[in-house]
């Protein structure tokens, strides 16, 4: 069996690398000529880890990254609203939440496919148009030396995985440019890799503030101190204009006022959010995964730890057929399943977790949102508080209840 994945994110490099273990032959096509390494999602929760572990990769990850003790939720004026903490499940706990920069974990499965003999990464490799019928499904790809000319190779395997992100072009070939049904949201926000003293103001590992403008995140994404700061614009700005407002939005809403003197800005990448599902998560020897298949907000973390739960199912219905203990039936549970756990879980959670930062005055916020109550519980009852942070594995969808077979990986 030979697998087409496009894409050579997190997702598509993962789904590789767990294919290419079991040798299925895997090809990886990515449209850039190099890793993405734009400030994205970087806490992985425990359906992300149990299959990063299975990938072989986790070990690696932790060791570079680390264990956030807390996140929190706050007043603009640093009050301390409500909290979790973290640290009574041990850093070897799936269930421990571990945090490395995106971009260096999609090195580290970069690097694990190019081990596997069965897989294959190849970039600069831009999919152009798809096709499919009873026996293999096909990709167009234009390389970069023939992009004037318009000339095109094609590629072709028994499944094509598109993990092209939020502009998949294999969901716009199977269902057109603007079939992404959803929402989008009107907030613009502007995600910031910065090293910036916030323990000096008593800011935990993670810390959501609440407010109707100055609305942000802060959180460490590394050991040395580098923080994610994720912020709220006036839309419609060019990605040159946010960078100038850069140091009067800091200004605004960060602890201490701070000047630019005081902080060192690695990275900076607005963009917009979305609340949208494909039509199907499957068309025939197709399938979409991530990004591709449905986006959420970041504030929670919902969106990549959704999509690696993705990779995880797609996974075991891969290899259910590989090991022809499932047919391709399973591929059509794969989309169902995937899609409702987005519909009851992903987008509700993530929607809530971001109107909780913006949509109501703080103190209404407070007084009326029951899940302060739950986390102010939580604090006191390291019980109610486990069962919170084990309750993140209903993400994953396990498909080898399907096989035929009691085989179970």
């Amino acid at each position: 069996m030979k697998v087409i994945i496009v894409g050579a994110g997190p997702c598509g490099l993962l789904l590789a690398v767990l294919l290419a273990k079991q040798g299925v032959q895997v090809q990886v096509l990515e449209a850039s000529t190099k890793l993405d390494d734009q400030p994205r999602a970087c806490h992985y929760s425990a359906p992300a880890k149990h299959e990063l572990a299975r990938a072989g990769v986790l070990s690696k990850i932790t060791a570079e990254g680390f264990h956030p003790r807390s996140v929190c939720w706050r007043k603009k004026d640093g009050t301390r609203i409500a909290g979790l903490n973290n640290e009574f499940e041990p850093e070897s706990s799936v269930h421990r939440i571990v945090c490395l920069e995106l971009g260096r974990v999609v090195q580290i499965l970069y690097d694990a496919a190019m081990e596997q003999g069965c897989a294959e990464v190849l970039m600069g490799h831009r999919v152009t148009g798809i096709g499919q019928d009873d026996s293999l499904a096909w990709v167009e790809v234009v390389l970069p030396s023939q992009s004037s000319s318009g000339e095109s190779l094609r590629f072709s395997a028994d499944y094509i995985v598109g993990c092209d992100g939020a502009k998949s072009q294999i969901r716009r070939s199977l269902f057109g440019d603007w079939e992404f049904p959803g929402t989008t949201w009107e907030q613009q926000i502007i995600a910031t890799n910065v090293y910036y003293d916030f323990d000096k103001f008593g800011y935990e590992d993670s810390n959501f503030i609440i407010h109707q403008t100055d609305w942000y995140m802060a959180a460490r994404i590394s050991k040395k101190n580098l923080w994610r700061v994720t912020y709220g614009d006036v839309p419609g700005l060019t990605n040159e204009q946010y960078a100038e407002r850069l140091p009067m939005r800091y200004k605004e809403i960060l602890p201490g006022q701070p000047e630019p003197a005081n902080y060192n800005v690695t990275n900076i990448g607005p963009y917009t959010m979305h609340q949208r599902l494909a039509k199907s998560m499957r068309v025939g020897r197709f399938l979409l995964a991530g990004d591709a298949a449905h986006l959420c907000n970041p504030f929670g973390g919902l969106g990549l730890t959704g999509g690696i739960a993705d990779i995880g199912a797609l996974y075991d219905a891969l290899l259910g057929i590989y090991k022809k203990v499932a047919d391709d039936r399973i591929l059509a549970q794969y989309s169902e399943c995937r899609s409702e756990m987005y519909r009851t879980l992903v987008d509700p959670l993530s929607t809530a977790n971001f109107r909780r930062l913006w949509e109501k005055d703080p103190d209404t916020t407070i007084a009326e949102d029951e899940f302060f109550g739950l986390a102010r519980e939580a604090e006191i009852d390291p019980v109610l508080a486990r069962e919170m942070l084990e309750g993140f594995m209903a993400l994953r969808s396990d498909l080898t209840g399907f096989y035929r077979t009691e085989e179970r990986e």
